[in-house]
């Protein structure tokens, strides 16, 4: 639950004080962390606000808190949440599941049809995907925008992408499909007094359970990812 004071909204033309902080902050988390937040300018940024493509997150009193974008490839095939960038101060409070949820909804209500995709090495935005509905999918499946990959430039982990011809890198691409939600709604089916769910198919406490499975898999498999590429470029080097 975040909390009652940070407010998580569409970003407008009137945020555009934000857009240096924002910018300042990518550059200086993407440092700290060795790992690549795809470096934007602050007329971007700004540009993203006044389109109403952005979601920011501010206290009642005017503090930043929060940011992340959209950006369309493709004819608007695929769409990119991108950027998520939290304030070091709010860090852990819950606001990034806030903003990414914020954004998703945006961006199904500008682009239906879209694929939307990300690119990440967090595991925590791993796990926010993953409750949004986005699977873990092949870098393959994922825009053939050379734009998009372009601005891949200004990571860290660019040569890694580069030696890899585009096919993986240390992030882990993750895809929603709309169409994959169609095809899982259940169809309705007429339930008698004495029809009897077991509770070993269901029960109320099962999704969690799911959910913590599916989230010790993902912690697994973004470890063993970067273990095999690094060990990969290390013998390339040697």
């Amino acid at each position: 639950m975040v909390d009652s004071k940070i407010i998580v909204r569409i970003a407008t033309a009137d945020d555009q004080q934000y857009a240096d902080t924002i910018t300042e902050e990518m550059e200086v988390s993407a440092n700290v962390r060795g790992t690549g937040i795809a470096k934007r300018s602050t007329d971007y940024i700004r540009q993203k606000m006044k389109e109403g493509k952005a979601v920011i997150a501010i206290t009642k009193g005017g503090v930043w808190v929060g940011f992340c974008y959209i950006e369309a490839w493709q004819d608007e095939k695929y769409v990119a949440n991108s950027g998520l960038i939290v304030s070091p101060d709010f860090r852990g409070s819950g606001v990034a599941k806030e903003i990414k949820r914020k954004i998703f909804e945006l961006s199904r209500k500008k682009y239906p049809d879209a694929l939307i995709f990300g690119l990440t090495t967090g595991l925590a935005v791993m796990k926010i995907n993953s409750s949004l509905g986005y699977k873990p999918v092949t870098y393959s499946q994922l825009t053939t925008d050379e734009k998009f990959w372009m601005g891949c430039q200004s990571c860290v982990n660019f040569p890694i992408l580069t030696l890899k011809e585009r096919h993986n890198c240390l992030c882990t691409a993750m895809l929603y499909n709309p169409s994959d939600e169609e095809e899982s709604k259940p169809e309705q089916t007429s339930v008698t007094a004495s029809t009897e769910v077991s509770r070993t198919n269901w029960s109320p406490t099962r999704p969690k359970q799911d959910r913590k499975s599916y989230s010790i898999l993902l912690t697994r498999w973004l470890r063993f990812k970067q273990f095999i590429i690094l060990k990969t470029r290390w013998m390339r080097v040697f």
